[in-house]
C-alpha cells in the first residue's frame, strides 16, 4: 500500500535492508523499512497520518493503523565526526548511492513488485555462501560506525555465517573505536549476540579483539586454566560451551557468561598443581555487578542474574527439607531455573562423574516438583501466622515480630505439616520461637 502510493505520485520505492534479508531466508521481516527518492515533505503529503520520527536524517514514520513503517529518502552521509552519525545528511535521487553507505551487502539490498530484487553488492552470494561482507571497504564502514564491529559479529552468530576475512582484519584493526560507543547500544548487541543461537560467537569477539573493550572480564577467563579432574577447558572456553546448553532466554545466558567470571580472581593452586576457586560464586556476583553497571542494564535483571550466580554451584542432598530451604533462600521464582543453570554448567565439564552429578540434578528437581504438588509453605507469605497474630498476642510491632515469624518460617521449612496457627502460637513453643534463634535470654 505504501510502496503503491508513493509509486503513484511518481516517486521511486523500495522496502529494504534487513526485511528483505530475512524474506529471502523465509524468515518473518521483524521491521518494515522503505526507502524511496521523495524527501520527507513530499512523504508526509501522500500520507493522512505520519511521524517526524528522524526527519532530520530523511525518516518519516507512516502510521497505517496502528502499524508504522519507516520511510527514508535516499542519503548520502556526510563525515562521521563521532563513529556513530554522520555530520551532515544530503539526499540523494540516486539508490545505488544510497546503498553504498549501508554496513553488509547481506543488508544492502532493496526490492518492489515491479522491479524485482535489487542487489548491486552482491547480497544474494553471500546470503547463499554464509558470509558476512561489508559492503566497499570495510575500514571504512567501521570507520564511518565503530558500532558496526559488533554487528558483524552479531550477524554471523544470529545466522551462523562466516565473517569475510577483510571484514574480520578490519575489526581486529578498529574494534578499540568501541570505546565512542554508548553502553546502551553495547548492552543491546551483546545481548542479541549471547541469546543467539551460536553464542559460541562472543569467542570471535574475543580473538578480534571486541571483548577487551566492552568485556575485559570474559578476556581474563580466557586466560585462566582450570587443572582439575571436574574440567576440560580453561575458564572461559567453559563459559562458551555452558552457554550452548542453556534455551536463548536472557537472564540464562546472561547467567552463564557471567557464573565464573570470579574464577581468575579467586583461582589457588595447590602443592600438586590442581586449580582450586573456593569463593568464586560470590566473588563473580561484585564483578558481574560492575559489568551491569557499566553497560546500564536494567536493575531487575541485574539482581536476578547475580543471585542465580550466587547461588549457580551449590550442590546439596535432593532431600525436601534442603531442597525447600534453598528455594526459600534463592527465591521461588529463580529458583527453577538453577536446574537449567547447573545441567549446562555440568556438561561443559569434563566427563569425570558427569551421570553422578546429572542424577542429582534430576533427582532435586523430583523432590522441587512434589514439594509444589505438596504447596509446602515456602515464604513468609505462605505461613499460617502473619504480624498481626503477634500483635493481637500483646507482642509489640518491631524487629523481634520479624525475626519470630522468621524462626517459624525456619521451623516450618524443615516440616511443612507444622505451617497451621494452633501449632505454630502454642504458648511454650511461641516462647521458644521467640528465643531459640534471635539469641535473647528471657
Amino acid at each position: 500500500m505504501i510502496l503503491d502510493t508513493i509509486h503513484s505520485a511518481g516517486y521511486e520505492a523500495y522496502i529494504v535492508g534487513g526485511c528483505v534479508r530475512d524474506a529471502l531466508l523465509g524468515r518473518q521481516p521483524q521491521d518494515w523499512d522503505i526507502t524511496t527518492n521523495a524527501e520527507p515533505p513530499e512523504i508526509k503529503k501522500l500520507f493522512r497520518r505520519t511521524i517526524d520520527t528522524g526527519i532530520e536524517h530523511g525518516t518519516v514514520t507512516v502510521m497505517v493503523g496502528k502499524e508504522g513503517y519507516e520511510v527514508t529518502t535516499y542519503r548520502l552521509d556526510g563525515k562521521y565526526e563521532d563513529l556513530r552519525h554522520p555530520s551532515e545528511v544530503v539526499f540523494t535521487r540516486d539508490l545505488t548511492e544510497d546503498m553504498k553507505r549501508r554496513d553488509f551487502t547481506i543488508n544492502a539490498m532493496a526490492y518492489n513488485e515491479k522491479e524485482g530484487l535489487i542487489d548491486r553488492f552482491g547480497g544474494v552470494n553471500d546470503l547463499n555462501a554464509g558470509i558476512i561482507r561489508c559492503v566497499g571497504r570495510a575500514s571504512e564502514r567501521f570507520g564511518e560506525d565503530a558500532l558496526r564491529i559488533m554487528r558483524a559479529v552479531r550477524f554471523a552468530a544470529q545466522l551462523g555465517y562466516e565473517i569475510e576475512d577483510e571484514t574480520k582484519e578490519a575489526i581486529r584493526s578498529l574494534s578499540h573505536n568501541l570505546e565512542a560507543i554508548s553502553a546502551e547500544r553495547v548492552q543491546t548487541e551483546l545481548v542479541k549476540l549471547i541469546t543467539s543461537d551460536h553464542p559460541e560467537m562472543i569467542k570471535l569477539a574475543s580473538e578480534l579483539g571486541i571483548t577487551k573493550v566492552i568485556l575485559p572480564e570474559l578476556d581474563r577467563c580466557f586466560e585462566t586454566p582450570q587443572h582439575n579432574i571436574h574440567h576440560m577447558y580453561n575458564v572461559g572456553d567453559h563459559i562458551v560451551e555452558s552457554m550452548k546448553y542453556v534455551r536463548p532466554d536472557r537472564i540464562l545466558r546472561l547467567t552463564m557468561l557471567m557464573h565464573d567470571m570470579g574464577k581468575p580472581d579467586s583461582m589457588k593452586i595447590d602443592d600438586a598443581g590442581v586449580t582450586h576457586f573456593k569463593g568464586h560464586a560470590e566473588v563473580g556476583v561484585e564483578i558481574a555487578r560492575g559489568i551491569f553497571r557499566r553497560l546500564k542494564f536494567d536493575r531487575e535483571t541485574m539482581d536476578r542474574v547475580c543471585n542465580l550466580v550466587r547461588y549457580h554451584d551449590d550442590r546439596y542432598p535432593a532431600k525436601p527439607s534442603v531442597v525447600r530451604r534453598a528455594v526459600h533462600r534463592v527465591g521461588e521464582r529463580d529458583y527453577p531455573l538453577l536446574f537449567e543453570i547447573r545441567y549446562a554448567d555440568t556438561m561443559a565439564q569434563s566427563t569425570y562423574q558427569r551421570e553422578e552429578k546429572l542424577s542429582l540434578i534430576e533427582d532435586t528437581k523430583k523432590v522441587y516438583e512434589q514439594i509444589l504438588a505438596d504447596k509446602d509453605c515456602l515464604s513468609l507469605s505462605d505461613l499460617a501466622v502473619k504480624g498481626g497474630d503477634l500483635i493481637s498476642l500483646g507482642i509489640k510491632p518491631g524487629k523481634e515480630i520479624g525475626d519470630i515469624l522468621s524462626n517459624m518460617l525456619r521451623d516450618v521449612l524443615e516440616d511443612p505439616a507444622h505451617n497451621n496457627r494452633e501449632y505454630l502460637l502454642d504458648a511454650e513453643r511461641l516462647w521458644e520461637f521467640r528465643s531459640r534463634y534471635s539469641g535473647t535470654d528471657q
